[in-house]
């Protein structure tokens, strides 16, 4: 059904499927070289989008740097670095047809308000960019590195990442927005894998319609004075859970080597969280 993907005759192990059919991507579940192809007779260029705000702005050589070695290695990537401190954008070498392009934006006082404004953000340069720029785009956090492979198997109209912290928990125990008063509300008896905010993306259009969608969500909830429990995520776990992603990523495409110990099913750690004091670095 997906041409390069051969989940069930490869991964016994883990969940490969979703209940409606959007393959889930670990490694031994795609064949790489086949993809490649298909993608390169499209001609396609990818967006990588990351928020580098503050202090936070300490994290891009090494982001820039690790992307360059093993994010759609052989594809047109540009890199969109939304920072209030321009300046202090470091210069990396990049390869061939890829290209940094800075977007100055405000700063705002927490880091949950620069959480919940990404949204906003996005959805508003989406609409601002020529639609022919890119054909995809991936949203993630800065303060992570790539370590391993993440290329073209990621992409498809519509993905969300597995977080790593839920991915074997039953759904009562997952930290949905539980208060109905919020846009972002979930019941109990509802939901379907909990998804990290931390990288999600898809084509520009669909990426357009989930970032606009949960920005007036959380508009609706500023009004009514209230914020739902993890700001932005909740808002993308409600979105995905109506509009089901057709593809999801498993947890070797966000890890905390830190927080977690590693599982056998873990093949690869692909894109990981870097050491950071928290103190350190919200807030200033």
């Amino acid at each position: 059904m997906w041409l390069g993907y051969h989940a069930s005759l490869c991964r016994r192990d883990v969940l490969v499927l979703t209940p409606w059919l959007a393959p889930i991507i670990w490694e031994g579940t795609f064949n790489i070289d086949i993809l490649n192809e298909q993608f390169q007779l499209q001609n396609i260029t990818v967006g990588l989008s990351v928020f580098a705000i503050k202090k936070y702005v300490a994290f891009l050589r090494q982001f820039l740097e690790s992307a360059e070695q093993h994010f759609m290695v052989g594809f047109r990537v540009n890199y969109y670095v939304f920072t209030d401190r321009p300046a202090d954008v470091p210069q990396v070498a990049l390869g061939p047809g890829r290209r940094l392009v800075v977007q100055s934006v405000p700063s705002y006082p927490r880091w949950q308000d620069v959480s919940m404004r990404r949204m906003e953000m996005i959805s508003r340069f989406l609409e601002q960019r020529p639609r022919l720029e890119m054909d995809y785009l991936v949203c993630v956090d800065v303060d992570m590195k790539f370590q391993d492979h993440v290329g073209v198997e990621i992409l498809t109209p519509l993905f969300g990442t597995l977080h790593p912290g839920f991915y074997r928990t039953l759904r009562t125990y997952f930290t949905y927005e539980r208060r109905p008063q919020s846009q972002a509300y979930i019941p109990l008896n509802q939901g379907d894998f909990y998804y990290i905010g931390a990288f999600f993306g898809g084509s520009v259009e669909e990426v357009h319609r989930l970032t606009k969608a949960c920005h007036e969500a959380m508009q609706v909830d500023q009004d009514n004075h209230i914020q739902a429990v993890w700001f932005d995520e909740s808002h993308l776990n409600k979105y995905l859970l109506y509009h089901k992603p057709t593809k999801v990523l498993s947890p070797e495409y966000l890890w905390d080597p830190r927080m977690l110990s590693r599982p056998s099913v873990l093949h690869k750690m692909r894109f990981v969280a870097v050491y950071k004091n928290h103190q350190e670095i919200r807030n200033r």
